[in-house]
């Protein structure tokens, strides 16, 4: 099974940890993928790998129109995104590839630890497994996945429409609502990424503006989570032992 790795690019100086993490991996059967997003700085950072990544540029259009680039270029059986100024611990992909394929699970995220501007690891998010439901009522009301720690078949990612590029800070949030109206997100309780917290990060930068549209994430897939409750409260109604009949039984 193949893994691609994709890294979108926009002016970032921790471009080049980023793909040294990716290259590092100790699964082999990988594909690194840097989509240039329209960057005046730092590509000459990337001159280092260039023979060992496959890589595009394209004008300026967003971490969603990078993602889709990447995703239209891969020849790989499964998906991942490392964004540029984060890293993916050695045995991210072996170890969750692993748990997928072992789990059956056409999706996955995991637990991450956060790392500074000096990438030194300064807190930690570790969850709890829980079922389909939980994960689809908790997407209800915030995203809680880290982008970065997701894996997924490559196809369900196509069929799903790949990422919505009308969605300048919320298209993870979107997409994983997306897949987890169709597959249960399963949790892998593994830490496989170091997201870095620094001033120039978007959620930091476009705070504002991403809870705008955060919330139009969550209006656009209202009635679509109200009706998958419905459908699962109703098939685990099927089948059950009337109270009566029920007492007779035991």
């Amino acid at each position: 099974m193949k893994v691609s790795i994709i890294i979108p690019f926009y002016n970032c100086p921790y471009v080049d940890q980023a793909v040294k993490s990716a290259l590092n991996q100790t699964y082999p059967n990988i594909e690194v993928i840097v989509v240039n997003d329209g960057s005046t700085k730092h590509k000459e950072k990337l001159a280092p790998f260039l023979h060992k990544i496959k890589y595009i540029e394209k004008a300026n259009g967003g971490t969603a129109t990078a993602l889709n680039a990447g995703i239209d270029a891969a020849t790989g059986d499964y998906f991942a995104w490392l964004s540029s100024d984060d890293q993916f611990l050695p045995d991210k992909t072996a170890e969750q590839l692993a748990f997928m394929l072992n789990s059956k699970a056409k999706v996955s995220y995991t637990a991450f630890r956060f790392i500074n501007a000096n990438s030194v690891v300064t807190d930690e998010i570790r969850y709890k497994p829980v079922n389909w439901s939980k994960t689809i009522n908790t997407l209800a009301a915030r995203c809680s996945v880290n982008g970065c720690t997701v894996m997924a078949d490559m196809n369900l990612i196509r069929e799903a429409g790949k990422f919505d590029e009308s969605l300048k800070y919320t298209h993870d949030y979107d997409m994983w609502c997306k897949l987890s109206l169709r597959v249960h997100m399963m949790y892998f309780d593994e830490f496989t990424v170091h997201y870095r917290v620094h001033d120039e990060m978007g959620t930091k930068k476009y705070f504002p503006q991403l809870e705008q549209e955060a919330n139009e994430v969550r209006r656009r897939y209202q009635k679509a989570i109200i009706e998958f409750n419905e459908n699962k409260k109703a098939a685990a109604n099927v089948g059950a032992i009337p109270l009566r009949k029920r007492r007779k039984a035991l």
